[in-house]
């Protein structure tokens, strides 16, 4: 699994790079000054929170991320279509990149 965040303090320092390494989680940070590496992850967790989450409490975290796992697999990446890919689902991109 790999961690991407901005150079927050929070997120640069040892405790925490200690922390991910114990979970086996790698980090990745943005660089000084660009802001659009953080973009398309922010537009995709913007995506899931506007389109699937909503307000609605979630009764517990199984289903929360049952629900997340269902929606990627089903909707977001069979069906659902992204601009930054010429407004096609990413099934279909892939698709195309292949051929």
């Amino acid at each position: 699994m790999i961690f991407h965040s901005d150079r927050g303090c929070q997120y640069t320092g040892q405790r925490f790079a200690s922390l991910a390494d114990e979970f086996g989680v790698r980090l990745s940070v943005g660089c000084t000054r660009q802001c659009w590496d953080n973009a398309l992850a922010e537009s995709f967790f913007a995506t899931i929170k506007r389109e699937l989450l909503g307000t609605s409490a979630w009764p517990s975290r199984a289903a929360t991320r049952t629900a997340i796992f269902d929606f990627l697999e089903s909707w977001y990446n069979l069906h659902r279509l992204h601009s930054s890919l010429g407004y096609r689902s990413p099934a279909d991109y892939e698709t195309a990149l292949a051929a």
